[in-house]
């Protein structure tokens, strides 16, 4: 009988080289179940020790696979999903067992020494500078609002939503968030907010129905197109100045300040500046609610040193900070912390919602020109941030805090 301790394997043989080298790497799963196919069509299955999630995994070209991985690590895995080499019917399962697993390959998924250098090269080339920040959100938000409009809710909002019960839809979600934004930081009618990474003005459209006065600031042209455009249409250009401009050079006074999902986009170097701003713009008393995407602590020095994935195909010149970060910075900029709160679950919810979009959109996606290879890049990104927040090594705060 198959000790409790044990790994169950079920794999044909023999096996080719380069399937006998992938499965020698998957059967070291301690958590969950894995369920495979050859290229062959051949079933395999291993089964780990102890409990998890059930996941699926075919091998297409797995010689391929093998190359990539062994000289470009996990980046070169997820290039491997990209070029078609392996699929599964379930990506953001898989993403998640594999997290789980992370002990167990961690040092597997390790890329040599060259490709580490031009890696890093590439990210310190990437720097946010206010030309490179410029750049490097053009980079993302600028690849189209007809894009983002196929799969993000009618708010076109492209942040965690928050639910209030798992059948809330989307888009009522993503406004509950707005509010909960609002009520937390007890904003007025009458009151001037200004929201640093206004988006496609999904929050300033909400706050300015309750009377709230909104400046937001963008760098990305395509947003700002698009969220004055529904400014007008909801009938509230009186209320909402938004802009084309860096939030290093935005003047002023506000009763409060807003940022939701920007800080990632601020870059390490800048991160008390960015602090420094925030207390500069507020007035006395005045409250700034932020949300933030988080890594956890233990894992921050190593992402420091390897940008991954996200860094290295979707967000250029990205960063995630600490929860200890966060605090540390408010507090040396001399800004209180009134409310620190967890939403990573709520986050995993709209990254599945996200990813259905997607997929239900791919004939409208494929006729805007992007190939299957972006398309599988896309799905990915998706994914792999999914796998982050169900399992708790990336989280989303929301930080209240208080200027004195």
């Amino acid at each position: 009988m198959n000790s409790p301790q044990q790994t169950l394997v079920e794999i044909p043989s023999p096996l080719p080289p380069g399937e006998r080298i992938l499965l020698s790497w998957f059967r070291q799963l301690r958590r969950g179940r894995l369920e495979g196919q050859l290229q062959s069509g051949e079933p395999f299955l291993i089964q780990g020790p102890e409990q998890g999630p059930t996941a699926v995994l075919r091998f297409h070209r797995p010689w391929r696979m093998v190359g990539r991985t062994l000289t470009r690590g996990a980046n070169g895995f997820a290039e491997s999903y990209m070029a078609g080499e392996w699929s599964t019917p379930d990506l953001p399962g898989f993403l998640e067992l594999m997290q789980l697993n992370e002990d167990a390959y961690y040092h597997r998924m390790e890329p040599n020494w060259m490709y580490r250098l031009r890696l890093a090269l590439r990210h310190r080339g990437r720097r946010n500078t206010r030309r490179g920040s410029r750049r490097n959100i053009a980079a993302h938000y600028d690849l189209g609002n007809e894009f983002y409009r196929h799969w993000l809710d009618e708010t076109m909002t492209y942040s965690a939503a928050v639910f209030e019960h798992p059948e809330q839809s989307l888009a009522d979600a993503q406004r509950n968030k707005y509010r909960q934004l609002l009520d937390t930081m007890g904003v007025q009618p009458g009151e001037h907010v200004l929201e640093i990474g206004c988006g496609w003005g999904g929050f300033a459209i909400e706050a300015a129905r309750r009377g709230i006065r909104v400046t937001g600031l963008t760098l990305s042209t395509e947003q700002l197109s698009w969220a004055r455009r529904s400014v007008a249409d909801a009938g509230l250009s009186d209320l909402v100045d938004l802009r084309l401009e860096d939030y290093r050079v935005a003047g002023g006074r506000f009763d409060h300040a807003v940022s939701i999902e920007m800080l990632e986009a601020v870059g390490e170097q800048y991160w008390s500046n960015y602090f420094d701003m925030l207390y500069a713009r507020v007035r006395p008393g005045g409250r700034i609610g932020l949300h933030g995407i988080t890594i956890e602590d233990h894992r921050f020095e190593e992402y420091r040193r390897r940008p991954d994935f996200i860094q290295r195909y979707i967000f250029p010149g990205g960063m995630l900070p600490t929860e200890r970060h966060l605090e540390e910075h408010a507090t040396r900029a001399d800004l209180e912390v009134l409310e620190s709160t967890g939403l990573g679950q709520h986050y995993a919810q709209t990254l599945l919602a996200w990813d259905a979009n997607f997929q239900r959109a791919l004939p409208e996606i494929q006729r805007l020109g992007f190939d299957q290879r972006f398309i599988n890049m896309w799905r990915y990104y998706l994914a792999y941030c999914y796998a982050g927040f169900s399992t708790g090594a990336i989280d989303v705060r929301r930080l209240l805090l208080r200027r004195p």
